[in-house]
């Protein structure tokens, strides 16, 4: 029998496939975390049997939460900004439910690391409005308002500079380009500048990989944006973690993470 505060989050990105068991009343791994690359066409067959791959290494049986870099709506992948479009209007969860013989969640990708640094990072305890955005092959966004979720925001692929923001300012330009740390630091002031025109959060929350390295390029930012800016405080775990908490929740054995429970 699974243990009901157990789960397998698995992250899927558009350059790795992540996962790993979770502790989703801790919020911590289990086990070193799986990345294996995702497959290029990255068509929801070829992509199936990746996860399919990291299920095996674990030998899990129990609910699964996956992550999906686009939009989500009831298990349906609505958009596939940087994924093989065939994903498009796909109901994945079933796609990966059947395949998989056990309960699967799927939740956007930033939403699902939303949830986690709200709960166990960054975000714990924090009212107002807070923006999680997550750098890495395109730009994430996760809304919260007093600890709710607004899901599915997208705000990566807003325009900026005539372009979207994802193509001026994601993890992958600074590699693509051969950008320093401060000139990149220099798009991403820009794009926090814009958000918080418009949103005035109390709080921008900066996950993905490039959070294990905030100090090279947050300093460059702090003083040159109204709101408090933070790194992650899971890192780059946050979407697996919750992708966990996501596929407990539609167990319905967790609440909702919210400010108050964060901090009780």
């Amino acid at each position: 029998m699974v243990d009901v505060d157990t789960c397998l989050g698995i992250d899927i990105g558009g350059t790795g496939i992540k996962g790993a068991p979770v502790d989703t009343a801790a919020g911590r791994l289990l086990h070193e975390r799986i990345r294996l690359l995702t497959p290029q066409p990255s068509e929801p067959g070829a992509v199936l049997d990746v996860v399919r791959e990291v299920v095996a290494r674990f030998s899990w049986r129990g609910p699964i939460g996956i992550t999906f870099p686009g939009v989500v709506v009831d298990g349906v992948t609505r958009t596939a900004a940087n994924v093989d479009k065939g994903w498009v209007d796909l109901d994945a969860r079933k796609l990966f439910s059947e395949a998989l013989h056990v309960p699967v969640t799927v939740v956007n990708d930033a939403d699902a690391a939303g949830i986690a640094e709200m709960r166990f990072g960054a975000g714990a305890g924090r009212r107002g409005t807070v923006m999680v955005l997550t750098f890495g092959t395109g730009i994430g966004s996760a809304l919260f308002h007093d600890g709710v979720l607004v899901p599915n925001t997208e705000f990566g692929h807003m325009e900026l500079h005539g372009h979207e923001a994802e193509h001026h300012a994601a993890g992958n330009v600074r590699e693509e380009h051969d950008l320093t740390w401060e000139q990149w630091a220099h798009r991403v002031r820009h794009y926090l500048q814009h958000l918080d025109m418009l949103f005035s959060p109390t709080l921008f929350v900066i996950g993905g990989g490039v959070s294990k390295k905030a100090d090279k390029f947050l300093p460059h930012i702090v003083k040159h944006v109204r709101a408090e800016v933070v790194p992650a405080g899971l890192h780059n775990d946050a979407g697996i973690v919750g992708a966990a908490m996501a596929a407990q929740l539609a167990c319905g054995t967790a609440p909702l993470p919210t400010p108050d429970a964060a901090s009780a």
